[in-house]
């Protein structure tokens, strides 16, 4: 079965996808939401690669390096091997700054023999737009554009760089590299300098492992998401990425292809909680620091998701010329979600600055400026709760009364309560808890259909909706209580098909929904966990666990059928999710007796 089969190496400033064998097939440079210099991932024929050929006789094997995000691709025929070690160079300069440039190493590292093999470098410059010419300049290979926007790459290596370009076949007598980097190197590039950065770059990364808390349980898998998120975090600016890609389809030959190379605020709060959870305070910080920096003036509204550099415009374009994966077009850059109203991102944003006051100590100043914040919130949230919106799943259709909206509506209130306390602060105190009040009558009696035994979509609703078993989470209801249980049993019923989960089955701007939302699953196995089904859910996330591709990555979608993996790849919202329910199996537990006592 083919398969999202990619292991990402990245620094915090871009990354790549290197597949199982070896083969460099998404990179965008010099950062993640520039335009792709690799994109065969998008259009086998147009879109570009870096590929190690070896003949049939070679069996490949892929694991990530102890801890890191450095990949090593194992090529053997029995008599002769050899290991690719791919990562982007990251590690801390004496001034306490970060090197991380825009480069790509491949480090060949001989085992055994004299292997064979050859190298197709392909690279095609923003997007395959125009043509990508290649030409060898004695001590590098310059790649470039003619036409249209002009870009630019440079290829250094130890091997012969006319052997490269003519594809011919390269004998490996000892230790070799390849160093592809956006910018023409200013230093004469050598095996022994590529070395040097692969030392230091895997020491930062067992380093930043070795901050990360440890749990009982899961701790490998929890570790490899932890360095996913790691990996997507953009260090300029603190934000964090969806995704690394662009347009992988929810499903095969649909058009529910979105680009992910963007922030989105509904993730902060989750962020922040699951990094300062692992140990990892800095990253949590430097989070919460790009939420408040974007954060709007007074009279100016809070969209749902921004750039990575805070950009508010993110203008959606269609590349036509690419037939995209596995020829699911369109193949899009920009979101044009972002221009859509989401009621629940108040709600999303007050947890955040809620967050700050619980953790982290705050300025006299910055505390100022986020109670300015916080009261804004509240007098936008009474102006706007009882409106339609078009929720957390950003339908696209009509506006709709949607219980996470309105739960989300509550949650931002509720905050500002308690931010209140912290502040000492008691001049709204009467005026908000009324409030509070309004909008939970409100959902209690109108969220919850009789009928169906359940928290809904929307008001007036029968369809269920998976994002209702974040009720319990956010504080609006008791794990115990008789409505919440219910909730868990009626949405598992309806929308959980082996052991996956659908966002809802109702039909949505493209008819229905055909894969399986992979966080709505990790939230149904944390719901089963809270009301006391935990022999349940531990089978149930074992399962889950065992749909990861070969490297222990998720991406946003899983196929039903085929549980083949879907959607942009790898998908932060997935991993913070599996952090958060591998957390709940460590809780309490001392020893393996009594581990194997509990399930």
């Amino acid at each position: 079965m083919e398969n999202l089969d990619y292991g990402i190496i990245g620094n915090c400033k871009s990354a790549a996808l290197i597949s199982k064998t070896g083969s460099l097939e998404w990179c965008c440079l010099p950062n993640f939401a520039s335009a792709a210099v690799f994109a065969k991932l998008l259009d086998e024929k147009k879109g570009g690669s870096f590929e190690i050929i070896v003949d049939d006789s070679y069996k490949i094997t892929q694991e990530y390096l102890w801890e890191t995000n450095i990949l090593n691709t194992e090529f053997t025929d029995g008599e002769n091997s050899f290991q690719v070690i791919d990562f982007m160079p990251r590690y801390p300069r004496e001034d306490g700054s970060f090197y991380a440039p825009p480069d790509i190493i491949r480090f060949i590292r001989l085992i055994s023999g004299k292997p064979k093999f050859k190298v197709k470098y392909d690279p095609r410059l923003d997007f395959a737009r125009e043509k990508t010419y290649n030409e060898f300049k004695g001590n590098y290979i310059k790649s470039f554009t003619k036409e249209g926007k002009y870009d630019s790459l440079f290829l250094y290596s130890s091997f012969d760089l006319n052997d490269v370009l003519e594809e011919r076949e390269l004998e490996l007598t000892g230790n070799a590299y390849f160093l592809l980097g956006y910018h023409e190197k200013l230093i004469t590039q050598s095996l022994d300098r590529s070395y040097l950065k692969f030392q230091r770059t895997k020491t930062y990364w067992m380093n930043w492992s070795a901050k990360t808390t440890r749990y009982t349980h899961y701790e490998n898998e929890i570790m490899r998401s932890a360095l996913v998120l790691k990996c997507l975090s953009y260090k300029k600016s603190g934000a964090v990425l969806a995704a690394a890609t662009t347009s992988l389809p929810e499903t095969i030959g649909e058009e529910r292809n979105w680009d992910y190379r963007f922030c989105w605020i509904r993730d902060a709060s989750m962020v922040i909680k699951v990094m300062a959870g692992l140990g990892h305070i800095k990253s949590a910080k430097d989070f919460l620091q790009f939420i408040i920096d974007i954060i709007p003036d007074k009279d100016e509204k809070i969209q749902i998701m921004y750039g990575i550099n805070g950009e508010k415009e993110l203008t959606e374009h269609i590349l036509d010329h690419l037939s995209g994966y596995k020829d699911s077009h369109p193949v899009r850059t920009g979101n044009a979600a972002y221009i859509q109203k989401q009621n629940d991102i108040y709600g999303i944003l007050m947890e955040v600055i809620y967050q700050q006051f619980n953790q982290f100590e705050t300025s006299l100043e910055n505390s100022e400026e986020l109670w300015t914040v916080v009261r804004g919130i509240v007098s936008i949230v009474e102006e706007n709760w009882q409106k339609p919106d078009k929720g957390i799943w950003e339908l696209r259709t009509e506006d709709r009364h949607f219980v996470f909206s309105k739960l989300l509506c509550w949650v931002a209130i509720d905050r500002a309560i308690k931010i209140g306390e912290v502040l000492r602060m008691g001049i709204n105190d009467t005026h908000w808890k009324s409030l509070r009040a309004e909008i939970y009558n409100d959902i209690y009696n109108n969220g919850w259909n009789e009928e169906v035994q359940a928290y809904t979509q929307y008001y007036g609703s029968k369809d269920l909706d998976a994002s209702t078993l974040l009720m319990e989470q956010y504080g609006f209801i008791e794990a115990k209580d008789p409505r919440f249980v219910s909730t868990v049993h009626a949405t598992e019923r309806e929308l959980c098909k082996d052991g996956l989960m659908y966002r809802y089955k109702n039909k949505d701007d493209f008819g229905e929904p055909t894969s399986s939302f992979t966080i709505c699953t990790f939230w149904l196995i944390d719901s089963l966990f809270k009301v006391g089904e935990k022999k349940k859910a531990k089978q149930m996330f074992d399962q889950l666990l065992s749909y990861s591709n070969h490297l222990g990555l998720f991406s946003e979608d899983i196929d039903f059928e085929t549980k083949r993996l879907l959607g942009n790849f790898p998908q932060a919202y997935s991993h913070l999710a599996l952090i958060e329910t591998a957390a709940n199996f460590s809780l309490g537990t001392t020893s393996e007796e009594t581990w194997l006592s509990e399930f």
